[in-house]
């Protein structure tokens, strides 16, 4: 099989009371997991097999909707347990303090700009930041397992997710998306974000 389920570098506990182990336990094994299984039947025997998760999304067939649903789902879960973290949140210092403020005014002007097209996504899907090579940043927000590298999207590389499909975060806030998402900066592994900034730029 070409893509594994990633294993978490922290417990599913870690992350309380911004998020409930419960909700990471079955985030991870069974929604991620998931993904993951029909990912590699949707690549299994083609010529994509051999190919990147990147490649996958950069090249997909908007139309193939069990590669669209289950390479996104993939992807993004990955993205996802990476940017986030233990002992973390706060705001961001360094570089990628720097190209905030520069794209955005100021940490505070960023969050509640990512706040927005986090809240205001209707049903399930993901806010995002993302970075060209330029250096230069932009937040977007896509439906269900869609991501900025799909083609029709915005085509920069994203460095930084929120899930806000209700398996994220019913179990611990119920209807209260807006709770979920602030207790997501507390969260927020910066460092983790800055290292991807400076990949992409």
């Amino acid at each position: 099989m070409p893509f594994e389920l990633p294993k978490l570098k922290y417990a599913y506990s870690a992350l309380e009371p911004n998020i409930d182990a419960k909700t990471m336990e079955i985030h991870h094994s069974k929604h991620h997991n998931g993904y993951t299984s029909k990912l590699n039947s949707a690549v299994g025997g083609t010529p994509m097999e051999n190919k990147s998760i990147d490649d996958i999304l950069k090249s997909l067939d908007m139309s193939n909707n069990a590669l669209r649903n289950n390479a996104g789902g993939y992807y993004n879960h990955n993205l996802f347990w990476e940017v986030i973290g233990p002992n973390c949140g706060g705001a961001p210092t360094g570089i990628i303090a720097n190209a905030i403020n520069k794209a955005f005014g100021s940490f505070e002007d960023f969050k509640k700009s990512f706040t927005m097209a986090a809240t205001s996504r209707f049903g399930s899907g993901w806010a995002w930041l993302c970075a060209d090579s330029n250096g230069n940043l932009e937040i977007c927000s896509t439906a269900n397992q869609d991501n900025p590298l799909m083609p029709g999207e915005c085509g920069k590389t994203p460095i930084l997710c929120i899930d806000v499909w209700e398996h994220a975060y019913y179990l611990n806030y119920q209807n209260r998306r807006p709770d979920y998402i602030n207790a997501f900066f507390n969260v927020i592994n910066w460092n983790e974000v800055e290292k991807r900034f400076k990949v992409v730029s």
